[in-house]
C-alpha cells in the first residue's frame, strides 16, 4: 500500500534514521534498527547527507531495510548542488531499485555557507523538486512543513503559502520539522487548513533526553521551548546523560497530540532505539496494536 494511502485507515507510526559515517556507527545502526523493527513502524525515511554526501549509502540503507524487515522506506533527497539531468539519473535509479516514496526538500546549504546558491540548471524550492520528480514517475511524495515558519521565512503566512505551493505541486504528505509546543502546532494546522492545505501532517517528535540535546535542536530550528519544558531542563542539570523527566515530557507531547487528532506521529530517532521504544511502549503502540485517530476538526 502507498504509504499516503495508509493515512486513510490506521495510525500511522514512522521512524526516521540517518545513514553513519563510520563502520563502527553503521554497525550501531543495524543493531539499532532491529530493535525498532520489533515495534513494527509503517515506514522508515532515511536522510540523504548533505550536498548528496549520503546519497548511494541513503538507497542501500533503505532497500535493506525494505528487504531484511519488510518495512517501506521513505527516501530523503534535497537539490542542493544538483542539476536537472544529475536528478533525472538519480531518480530513475532509485525507481529501478523498487523504491515508490520520497521526501522530497531544498535542502540546506553546504557547510561553511550562509545562503542557499541554485544549480545553474536546478531548483530554487522545494516545490519545484516536487514538480520536476512527478514528471518522472508516479511516487508517493511527501514534503516538510514548518509549525514555526522556516528559518528563512520571512512569516509564518508566506511559509504557508509556500507549503501549499509544494501539496499543489504534488506532496501527497507533509512530516513537520522538530518542535515542543503543541499550541503553535495547533494553530499552524488551523492557518494550514484555511490556507487550503488538505493532506495528512504528520508532526515530528525529537525525544527529549537531555538539555544539551534540545539546546542544539532550537539552535538549528528556532523552535520554542514553553516553560514547562524549560523547567524540566533545569532540574536535569548539565551532568546528566539522560533526562528523564525530558523523556516523559515527549511522551505526555505524543499523547496530547494523539488526544487532539493527528493522524501519525514521526519520530526522529538519531540512530538511537532506546527514547523511541519507551514512547512507544509508554502510548501503548508496539506491535500492531495502533488505534486509529479520526481526524480533529475545528
Amino acid at each position: 500500500m502507498r504509504i499516503d494511502s495508509l493515512y486513510e485507515t490506521k495510525f500511522v507510526i514512522s521512524f526516521e534514521i540517518f545513514p553513519p559515517r563510520t563502520p563502527e556507527g553503521e554497525k550501531n545502526l543495524w543493531n539499532e534498527i532491529k530493535l525498532l523493527a520489533e515495534y513494527k513502524p509503517d515506514f522508515v525515511s532515511v536522510t540523504y547527507g548533505a550536498g548528496g554526501s549520503t546519497r548511494d549509502k541513503t538507497v542501500d540503507i533503505a532497500l535493506r531495510i525494505r528487504d531484511t524487515y519488510k518495512i517501506q522506506p521513505l527516501l530523503h533527497f534535497t537539490c542542493v548542488g544538483t542539476g536537472k539531468d544529475e536528478i533525472y539519473d538519480y531518480i530513475n535509479k532509485v525507481r529501478n531499485a523498487g523504491i515508490s516514496s520520497i521526501l522530497a526538500l531544498r535542502g540546506d546549504p553546504p557547510k561553511g555557507e550562509t545562503s542557499f546558491t541554485t544549480h545553474p540548471d536546478g531548483f530554487s524550492h522545494a516545490d519545484e523538486l516536487i514538480r520536476y520528480i512527478r514528471s518522472i514517475d508516479d511516487f508517493t511524495i511527501a514534503a516538510a512543513a514548518y509549525p514555526e515558519g522556516h528559518i528563512e521565512a520571512s512569516s509564518l503566512t508566506s511559509d504557508i503559502e509556500n507549503l501549499k505551493r509544494k501539496v499543489d505541486s504534488g506532496a501527497k504528505i507533509l512530516i513537520t520539522q522538530l518542535f515542543y509546543d503543541n499550541n503553535r502546532f495547533y494553530d499552524f494546522m488551523d492557518a494550514a487548513v484555511k490556507a487550503g492545505v488538505h493532506v495528512p501532517i504528520i508532526p515530528g517528535i525529537m525525544p527529549v533526553t537531555s538539555a544539551q540535546q534540545v539546546r542544539k535542536s532550537v539552535s538549528l530550528s528556532n523552535s520554542a521551548v514553553p516553560a514547562t519544558l524549560s523547567k524540566i531542563l533545569v532540574s536535569c542539570g548539565e551532568d546528566k546523560s539522560f533526562c528523564t523527566d525530558g523523556l516523559e515530557f515527549s511522551i505526555n507531547q505524543c499523547r496530547e497530540l494523539m488526544n487532539w487528532g493527528v493522524p501519525g506521529l514521526h519520530l526522529y530517532t538519531l540512530n538511537k532505539s532506546g527514547p523511541v521504544i519507551k514512547i512507544m511502549q509508554a502510548l501503548n503502540l508496539s506491535g500492531t496494536q495502533k488505534p486509529y485517530q479520526v481526524k480533529h476538526e475545528k
